[in-house]
């Protein structure tokens, strides 16, 4: 059968099996325009005020049972994937149906958790927050904590607001988030040309690291590109890089309960 809304289950680097589950149109909708998203460019780049209205059909339920009954195993049902999550109104009916169908099968060891993918550009919104924190996981990415890392890394829509009011929200958020994990996902990156300088710099860096202090999250994962990317011009950053941005981030938070990971 033609699946309308999962994909996978594919072997995640962050969260192990893991079954996508996109409620966005088919063509990528997104208030970033990053320069290295593994989809492709955004070609409907739109306001976080924006909200798109598609609500589960009959099919949703019945998909995700056909899936689930194969993979007893699974570790995470996941949101996200062709854009920003939030911007679609029924995101919580969607939730509800997933928690629902998790709730009748059996599983091998522990039930999968519920997951949720975020740009962290719509969590300014109380009403987003909200909806954020009944998911098991919310993993919220954080590429850079200056403004002109932010701009030239996310490429944001005109009327997204400055990285200090994101990480702000991020803050609020972990706050309500009780017994639910928040993960803050950082992608670090170096560009082949000399005139765009990466967020893979010192100054990014040890700020990022101070706003993830604020933040206090569960988790960081630091991470790099794993596929072709939007642009041409940027690439990977090597695992020695990513040890050396751990080692940084550990001795700025100096805080043994939040985990960093690099992957």
């Amino acid at each position: 059968m033609p699946r309308k809304y999962t994909y996978g289950p594919y072997p995640s680097r962050r969260l192990g099996l893991s079954l996508g589950v996109d409620i966005l149109p088919k063509q990528k909708l997104c208030t970033f325009n990053c320069v290295y998203c593994e989809i492709g460019p955004t070609i409907r780049l739109v306001s976080p005020e924006y909200r798109i209205s598609l609500p589960p059909s009959s099919e949703f339920r019945k998909e995700l049972i056909d899936i689930l009954k194969y993979f007893p195993h699974l570790d995470s049902i996941t949101f996200g994937y062709n854009g920003e999550p939030t911007l679609n109104e029924n995101l919580l009916d969607f939730y509800a149906i997933t928690t629902d169908v998790r709730e009748t099968m059996r599983w091998t060891g522990e039930k999968p958790k519920i997951t949720i993918f975020t740009n962290s550009s719509t969590i300014y919104s109380q009403e987003i927050r909200n909806k954020l924190m009944k998911f098991d996981v919310v993993v919220a990415k954080l590429d850079a904590a200056l403004s002109s890392d932010f701009q030239r890394t996310n490429h944001p829509h005109n009327e997204i607001l400055d990285i200090d009011v994101i990480i702000d929200s991020l803050v609020k958020l972990k706050n309500i988030m009780k017994e639910n994990k928040l993960a803050i996902q950082v992608l670090i990156y170096n560009s082949y040309r000399k005139d765009f300088i990466s967020n893979n710099n010192e100054r990014n860096i040890e700020k990022l690291a101070l706003a993830i202090k604020k933040i206090n999250p569960d988790i960081v994962q630091i991470y790099s590109i794993a596929r072709i990317p939007a642009q041409y011009f940027v690439y990977s950053i090597d695992d020695n890089r990513k040890k050396e941005i751990v080692k940084c981030f550990k001795e700025i938070i100096n805080n043994d309960q939040i985990k960093i990971e690099y992957y």
